[in-house]
């Protein structure tokens, strides 16, 4: 599974950046991580905008749903009623949960790639024989920081764009929702705060070149997310 997961998305990802960095010379190993992460997020703009919408109508249902569930006590006569509204909202209460289920394995590549790019070195094991490696990879982002190198500053920015993407991702739509569990609130709160923390220490531990791309990836998923929002919002909430 792992020979299957390395070849199929983890190798095409590493040639598309390599290729990347063949094609634009000029340009600096953290300028190309940032275009090559928002190539592959536009590339999954379908998906991610089908999610993102599927999620807003079902923030949209909540207090629907508290009610059916307030009126019918009855697991199987709830779960029937439930399915029914659904139906008659045209809802699919799954989709948003299968498009994510799709993604997270080109997430997962993208993650890998850049994990083990093991850059300024490139892997020429690991190249098409159609794609050139560089002569030379500059290292330096901006003339300022050393990719190769940690850098607590890039490693803060990570944690704190992530923790503006978790809030906006789980936070809830303009027009309120039924009341949380305690489970809930308190698995909400644990990514809100927990999660920023531990992908900035995991972007220091490593490399620059990881908080490079967790920047760029939760600053695109916060304005997809905002965009979605402006967009769908006033539709999803007359459903």
């Amino acid at each position: 599974m792992t020979a299957i997961f390395h070849n199929l998305i983890t190798v095409p990802f590493y040639n598309g950046l390599i290729l990347l960095m063949d094609l634009l010379p000029g340009f600096d190993a953290g300028v190309i991580i940032i275009a090559f992460t928002i190539i592959v997020k536009i590339i999954l703009l379908p998906l991610s905008f089908k999610a993102s919408k599927t999620q807003l109508q079902m923030r949209s249902t909540e207090k629907d749903l508290a009610q059916i569930k307030e009126k019918y006590k009855d697991k199987e006569e709830q779960a029937r009623k439930t399915m029914e509204y659904y139906r008659e909202k045209g809802i699919n209460p799954f989709a948003g949960f299968f498009i994510l289920i799709i993604q997270f394995p080109i997430l997962i590549g993208l993650y890998r790639v850049f994990l083990r790019s093991g850059l300024p070195n490139i892997n020429t094991a690991m190249l098409y024989p159609f794609i050139h490696a560089p002569q030379a990879v500059n290292m330096v982002f901006l003339h300022l920081i050393n990719i190769s190198d940690k850098s607590l500053l890039l490693a803060v920015i990570a944690g704190i764009t992530t923790y503006f993407q978790v809030s906006i991702a789980s936070g809830q739509s303009a027009s309120g929702g039924a009341p949380q569990g305690d489970v809930a609130r308190a698995m909400q709160t644990q990514m809100k705060y927990f999660f920023p923390i531990l992908l900035g220490f995991i972007a220091y531990s490593i490399s620059s070149a990881i908080a490079l791309y967790l920047i760029t990836s939760n600053v695109f998923a916060i304005l997809q997310e905002l965009y979605i929002r402006k967009k769908y919002h006033k539709a999803v909430t007359v459903v």
